[in-house]
């Protein structure tokens, strides 16, 4: 079967990087939302104290948001650097 020159052809790698586009975006909001959660809980633990249920949320906080946004920065910039170059070279 052949695709129909009036109907567009979803080109499967297009579709994945998509997908792995989306992810990356709520993976980043989810990593700078949690580093805004401890920069809050820690102004709260400066003025108010620092208890071991704050400092732990900073820490927890810190260390999620960390391993969120790593993976979610690098995959977000390839797919934009393999969108850039299938502009460049005309695909």
């Amino acid at each position: 079967m052949t695709d129909s020159p009036n109907l567009p052809a979803t080109d499967p790698v297009r579709v994945r990087r998509a997908k792995i586009q989306r992810l990356s975006s709520t993976a980043q909001r989810i990593g700078y939302a949690m580093f805004a959660v401890a920069v809050v809980a820690f102004f709260i633990g400066f003025f108010a104290g620092f208890t071991d249920g704050v400092v732990s949320l900073i820490v927890t906080m810190l260390i999620a948001g960390s391993v969120l946004l790593a993976p979610a920065i690098v995959a977000g910039y390839a797919v934009k650097a393999a969108e850039r170059e299938d502009r460049e070279n005309g695909v």
